[in-house]
């Protein structure tokens, strides 16, 4: 998925896509700060509602991306997934914890993994191609 996100390459079946009898709402993805430094964690919420007649299950899925890099990175990369079950009506709220690790990526040139100071996104969605709440961050 990261190839086909990152050039733009519609794929056949996304990374994640799952099939399900009913249908489910994701509301208004919120983050614990709008600004971090590179020791903190963020923790990022979302509700989501089966809109559906019938009991069912959704992997909710979190992606990181970063909007600044001075390396070519993926649009997005999978950094958590919840698999949660709703009956028909019912609603959660699903909470994925951002660490200081998510951010990084490894440097060839040192040798070493590290998370540069800039801007990124919190994606969250049912499938790497059905992405239905964006949350901007800055790692300071």
């Amino acid at each position: 998925y990261r190839w086909h996100d990152t050039k733009k390459i519609p794929a056949f079946y996304p990374f994640g896509h799952g099939l399900s009898y009913t249908d489910f709402k994701y509301g208004k993805a919120s983050a614990s700060a709008k600004t971090i430094s590179g020791d903190q964690n963020l923790t990022i919420t979302i509700p989501v509602r089966n809109t559906g007649s019938v009991e069912g299950k959704e992997v909710v899925q979190l992606y990181i991306g970063d909007e600044s890099a001075s390396v070519l990175r993926p649009l997005k990369e999978l950094k958590g997934f919840e698999k949660i079950s709703l009956k028909p009506g019912e609603e959660k709220a699903v909470t994925f914890t951002v660490k200081p690790d998510d951010l990084k990526f490894y440097d060839d040139k040192t040798g070493s993994w590290r998370a540069e100071p800039g801007k990124f996104k919190a994606y969250i969605g049912s499938s790497s191609a059905d992405i239905r709440a964006t949350v901007p961050f800055e790692l300071k």
